[in-house]
């Protein structure tokens, strides 16, 4: 989903699309999960929520998330993201605050939540703004008052994670390199690098191209934008290299996903 990465145009992005193993990242946008097949495990902090189908869950801006699926089955979602515009009378209450769990489980999900979510994806992109932010006001106001709201506790000062996360949300289309961020962030590399090893489970290399990959793919599915100015874009420095990790993620080339990606609308 490009909006994760990048302030998009529209206020509202909206995708019905197969789950897949998300880094953390975060992100300005109020998020909006739906599961509409299999199940997916939503990591908010440091905590993961399991969801079945028919369940739905917020994601309030500026905190860390994930996902990753685990079902051997297919596993789908209508994903929702939607600029402060659309919901500046929620906030301070978004920005303040955030849920003890964001799952709204299926039984307690309002009638109102799935017709606006259905009706955005037939017709966002001919909406006036007027009418995205009824809609979007709309799940907010059925979806709240189900959630028990606690106070936001500060992060970034102290919060490795919290900084690492910002940090690369921000720099991952530039060079960067361990030793760089470590610098820029005032740590050890050593600290840094057992952080990636202990919370995310994989080396900063591995998360950085990974994040990268999440804009490729998306750029390639919702864009026509060149693969050159993709990969570009992305920050790798070569094309020699993004192909290798393209193709050791994805197993086959850009061009060959972006054709399966058309051919499976």
């Amino acid at each position: 989903m490009i909006p994760l990465y990048e302030t998009f145009e529209d206020d509202v992005e909206i995708f019905h699309k197969k789950n897949l193993h998300v880094p953390p990242h975060l992100h300005k946008l109020l998020e909006f999960v739906y599961i509409t097949e299999g199940t997916l495990e939503l990591g908010l902090g440091q905590e993961l929520y399991h969801m079945e189908q028919g369940d739905f869950a917020v994601v309030f801006p500026g905190l860390i998330h994930h996902t990753q699926v685990f079902c051997e089955g297919e596993s789908r979602a209508v994903y929702l993201l939607s600029a402060p515009s659309c919901w500046e009378m929620y906030r301070e209450q978004l920005l303040r605050s955030q849920p003890e769990t964001p799952v709204i489980e299926k039984g307690k999900v309002h009638k109102d939540i799935v017709y606006a979510l259905n009706t955005l994806s037939e017709s966002t992109r001919g909406e006036t703004q007027e009418v995205l932010k009824i809609f979007i006001q709309l799940i907010l106001a059925r979806s709240i008052p189900k959630m028990a709201l606690v106070e936001r506790k500060e992060s970034g000062g102290e919060d490795l994670v919290y900084r690492s996360v910002a940090y690369i949300a921000e720099h991952f289309m530039e060079p960067l390199s361990l030793n760089a961020m470590a610098k820029d962030l005032y740590i050890s590399p050593y600290t840094l690098s057992r952080m990636f090893s202990r919370i995310f489970h994989m080396n900063f290399n591995a998360y950085l191209n990974d994040y990268r990959m999440e804009y490729v793919v998306n750029k390639l599915r919702y864009t026509s934008l060149p693969v050159t100015e993709i990969w570009l874009g992305a920050g790798f420095e070569s094309q020699r290299t993004f192909n290798r990790v393209f193709k050791e993620k994805y197993h086959m080339s850009p061009r060959e996903y972006r054709k399966n990606m058309i051919q499976a609308v």
